[in-house]
């Protein structure tokens, strides 16, 4: 049996279109270095309206550029490698909140909401952790009490991406506090501009700077039914099935990052001499190099193919179609996996660089290395923790009893 692992010639003009477009026309915008307050980058991200890359996996009845996510890890891929802030920005919109929308919104729903959202018209978010729901997400308290025709809803999301900026917000709310998370949460679609809609606070982060994180507070905010994403009850479900991709392309960001990084220090390595040659040619230097080359060549196939089996499940949702449980679990278990495993390379791989750049690294002020040393610590906390990764991996492998080939 034959294994490929190339692209496809679309996919192949799609990375050199977006390889292009970032450096000829987002690189020379972006800030060098440690950015100073928490301002959204909106000049950077019409750029990116205006390129049609905000809906990359929609497809293009939607709005979209009908790339499927093997395309969006692509761009996201190309995008990471520039800086996570933006990546943050772009995937938080796309990945997490119009995801999920044409997945399960109804016709009318994917006609207001992600035309608009994937052609760039619009900003979205996704609005489910909590001061008291973080890791145990189940733990939402926010309630959906319905009045009529309408819902109202009441309580407060922290840490929502995009939050100070979006037009439209993916919000998990209580709707029957007696049937838990599995039957009692309920997803709706919230225009930020509805009465009672409040951005309480803006965060001041140690990383990913040019990404915003707002704190919101729906204060009897009146949704209508028409809003309701999927069915009521079922909102978990949704939140869940999109962070299954999330954790797929947070992976692979964080492994490009990496890769960025490593690429500047094999220049640095090659123009920097110490004892009467290159330090590239030093033994030590080149296992430190090597163990970081290979650990992201190989998880880099790692992302890809967990993003192609994700694209294939996608598809199958969007269609309506019954997704047999162990494809579905899966599904889950790699996006796992590739979130703990690209993360964590990142941050042995940006550490390796710093070792080899020593002193020059902390004090002569290498913006690259400074800038991935801040960014590259969220990615194993956000969109679930790594240590409930573990959680979700080592559960399903107790389950199955084996580690399926």
């Amino acid at each position: 049996m034959a294994l490929d692992f190339s692209f496809t010639e679309e996919q192949d003009l799609f990375r050199q279109t977006v390889r292009e477009f970032i450096e000829e026309e987002v690189r020379p915008m972006l800030p060098r270095g440690f950015v100073e307050g928490h301002e959204f980058p909106w000049p950077i991200v019409r750029k990116f309206q205006k390129q049609g890359l905000m809906g990359v996996p929609i497809p293009r009845e939607y709005g979209g550029a009908g790339m499927g996510e093997v395309g969006y890890c692509i761009m996201i891929e190309e995008l990471a490698q520039l800086d996570a802030s933006i990546a943050t920005i772009v995937g938080a919109h796309t990945g997490i909140c119009v995801q999920p929308l044409y997945l399960f919104g109804t016709e009318d729903q994917r006609a207001q909401f992600v035309k608009p959202l994937a052609e760039g018209k619009a900003i979205g978010a996704f609005a489910l952790t909590e001061p008291q729901a973080g890791s145990d997400a189940a733990n939402i308290q926010t309630q959906a009490v319905l009045d009529g025709d309408e819902y109202v809803l009441s309580g407060t999301k922290i840490f929502v991406t995009n939050g100070d900026v979006a037009d439209y917000l993916m919000v998990s709310a209580v709707t029957d506090p007696a049937l838990g998370a599995r039957g009692g949460v309920t997803t709706f679609i919230v225009e930020s501009k509805r009465e009672g809609f409040k951005v309480a606070n803006v965060e001041d982060k140690m990383g990913i700077r040019l990404s915003t994180t707002a704190e919101i507070h729906l204060d009897g905010v009146r949704v209508p039914k028409d809003n309701i994403l999927g069915k009521v009850g079922e909102g978990f479900i949704a939140a869940l099935t999109a962070l299954d991709g999330g954790r797929i392309i947070l992976g692979l960001g964080s492994l490009a990052g990496a890769h960025a990084i490593l690429n500047r220090t094999l220049q640095y390595v090659k123009a920097r001499e110490q004892f009467g040659e290159p330090l590239g040619k030093k033994q030590a230097i080149q296992f430190t190099l090597a163990e970081a080359g290979a650990e992201i060549w190989a998880l880099r196939m790692a992302c890809y193919k967990a993003a192609q089996d994700c694209e294939h499940y996608y598809e199958m949702v969007a269609q309506g179609k019954s997704v047999p449980r162990p494809f579905r679990d899966q599904v889950s278990r790699q996006s796992a996996m590739v979130k703990v495993l690209g993360s964590e390379c990142a941050g042995r791989t940006i550490d390796k660089c710093m070792q080899v750049y020593g002193a020059r690294g902390f004090i002569e002020g290498f913006d690259d290395l400074e800038v991935a040393f801040r960014d590259h610590i969220i990615s194993e906390i956000y969109e679930g923790t790594n240590d409930v990764q573990r959680l979700i991996i080592g559960r399903e492998l107790y389950k199955l009893g084996e580690l399926p080939v």
